[in-house]
């Protein structure tokens, strides 16, 4: 049965500080058995994720479901928000608040642009190395992409180096409520971004709530299609029957270095 969650529980020790490391890290978490919370938004790609964790328990908060366990060595908490900026910014400021990670990863699908010399591909993993929203404006004298108050990027932590240990591509991910599905669509993005290698709904909501809240963020995609390529509607439902787990695994293998 789910435990479910009381004020009680906000008591959570604070995070730790995060100090430069060297080697494969750009960042090294100083307290080794801190959380790290881990956020999807959908139930599919919650599905990829649960045979990873280690004792699973149920925590409810907001209507959210929260899953505390461990993933390899590293303890986590792992939430499905819900599609979506709203839902994303909602569900991520409630684990925070609650769970006090000592950073937030962002993984799930994401659409290729098919953007640069070496574009993502279906099944590339996508590390953010920034993340921008491409539907947001706040009008005359404000820089598009810019949300009030924020950078108009976030930047990522982690770097080239840990991009490749795990087996990632590293760029720029850009996220709005809008599910993009079209060559008219990339190319609305990519006006804005033309660097941009993928696209997501939730990345950028839930990056601007860590930012407000002091807390690391990392977005960590899995290309599922490239919105306007022929046959893409297939490739996208395809990827969901054919995609293997060990396409999440790539978490377990960062916390493992983290």
């Amino acid at each position: 049965m789910p435990r479910q969650a009381d004020k009680a529980i906000t008591a959570i020790p604070g995070r730790p500080a995060l100090c430069k490391g060297p080697g494969v890290l750009d960042w090294k978490i100083t307290n080794m058995t801190n959380t790290i919370a881990i956020v999807v938004a959908m139930d599919k790609e919650l599905a990829l994720l649960k045979p990873l964790i280690k004792d699973p328990m149920t925590v409810t908060i907001n209507n959210f479901d929260f899953l505390e366990g461990a993933i390899g060595a590293r303890q986590v908490v792992v939430g499905r928000c819900g599609i979506g900026k709203v839902n994303a910014a909602v569900g991520a400021l409630t684990l925070i608040d609650t769970f006090h990670p000592a950073m937030v990863i962002n993984t799930g699908v994401a659409g290729g642009t098919g953007a640069g010399d070496d574009p993502a591909g279906v099944m590339d993993l996508v590390m953010a190395s920034e993340v921008a929203y491409h539907d947001v404006w706040c009008g005359p004298g404000t820089d598009y992409g810019v949300a009030a108050g924020c950078p108009g990027r976030f930047v990522c932590p982690l770097g080239e180096d840990v991009a490749a240990a795990i087996g990632a591509r590293r760029g720029l991910v850009a996220s709005g409520d809008r599910f993009i599905d079209s060559a008219a669509d990339v190319a609305a993005v990519l006006a804005h971004y033309p660097e941009a290698m993928a696209v997501d709904m939730e990345s950028a909501a839930i990056a601007q709530v860590c930012h407000l809240k002091s807390v690391p963020f990392v977005c960590l995609r899995v290309v599922s299609d490239t919105p306007g390529a022929e046959g893409n509607g297939k490739l996208y439902e395809e990827f969901w029957t054919d995609a293997p787990a060990r396409t999440f695994e790539a978490v377990e293998h960062l916390l493992n270095i983290l």
